[in-house]
């Protein structure tokens, strides 16, 4: 009888181990894979929308532990779908039923994506959790405008939000699109000329007055020597509070809970930045315009105002404070 129970137990886990390794099929554009099953470990790689992946186990209640490219990891459970041992013939009906799957896009707007791996987000929040990305030059369509900094789109797997700044409307969609020029790692700097109009101004003033002292001094040498200073002192302040581009160097960091966690600016125009939510780490080039660093990755744009050498403050996507380390 013994022998019975230890044979019967045997073969319910034999049979749930092969349940356990049956097939399924990714849902997501790119699908991550961590080396545990906890959501803030490592990536160790990316599995392609409708790849077959085999899943070795199943006992984790978010994750599944796969076998890909001859190497195991951890994928969300969200994303991939069961395979069905054995296709079923298509009929007539659900062929006929296929083409009336794409007028329900047309009736909303459509739109193109112009950055590569463009972030499908769960709702239209800069910290809600990914669902999937976007390849360059995607169609989508659009079902929801209203809110200020997202659009609500339809994809293949379903409904999320994207940043707006990524997306033009194209009316009507053409068959063929042609490639843009448009890159999101170097913004635009425009040329302001009126602090140094204004420089030039003050300098031929402060000329003027120390041509009139030294003229009416009558040789008076301390009187010469001090309009010399101040004129000098002046022309000083002005210089680098007009003319002086502003520089920021080293590494400011946040305890926030937020997307980017450290900038390292490591020359005149370049930023290294620590993306806490891929856990990843990218490089930008940035400009100064006033008191403001803008710079973008592949998604959002950066803004950070210089409050003063030692702290910078988030605007946008970014909000908090950056100290300097």
């Amino acid at each position: 009888m013994t022998r019975i129970f230890f044979l019967l137990i045997a073969l319910s886990f034999f049979a749930n181990r092969l349940s356990a390794q049956d097939l399924y099929r990714v849902k997501a554009d790119q699908l991550r894979v961590r080396e545990s099953s906890n959501p803030k470990s490592k990536i160790i790689g990316n599995i392609a929308q409708n790849e077959k992946v085999t899943v070795l186990d199943a006992s984790d209640a978010k994750f599944y532990k796969v076998k890909f490219k001859n190497r195991e990891g951890w994928v969300s459970k969200d994303f991939v779908e069961k395979i069905a041992p054995a296709a079923k013939p298509t009929t007539p009906q659900a062929t006929a039923a296929q083409p009336d799957a794409a007028p329900q896009t047309t009736s909303a707007d459509m739109y193109r994506v112009t950055v590569d791996d463009l972030r499908v987000r769960q709702q239209a929040d800069p910290k809600s959790k990914i669902v999937g990305y976007l390849p360059k030059n995607e169609n989508v369509a659009v079902i929801d405008s209203s809110n200020t900094s997202f659009y609500k789109i339809k994809v293949t797997n379903g409904e999320g939000w994207v940043s707006k700044e990524f997306l033009i409307r194209i009316s009507p969609v053409k068959a063929k699109v042609e490639k843009t020029g448009i890159t999101a790692s170097v913004p635009l700097e425009k040329k302001d000329y009126t602090n140094i109009i204004f420089f030039a101004v003050v300098a031929l003033i402060l000329i003027t007055i120390l041509y009139f002292s030294v003229k009416y001094a009558s040789g008076n040498k301390f009187l010469i020597g001090f309009s010399v200073i101040v004129i000098l002192v002046i022309g000083y302040f002005c210089y680098i509070t007009f003319i002086q581009a502003k520089v920021v160097t080293g590494t400011f960091a946040s305890n926030e809970d937020i997307q980017y966690k450290t900038f390292n600016f490591k020359s005149k125009d370049s930023v290294t930045v620590t993306d806490a939510y891929t856990d990843s780490v990218f490089t930008s080039k940035y400009v100064i315009d006033g008191d403001m660093i803008k710079l973008y990755d592949q998604q959002n744009t950066i803004m950070l105002l210089i409050r003063d050498e030692k702290t910078l403050i988030g605007e946008g996507f970014t909000r908090g404070t950056f100290t300097k380390r």
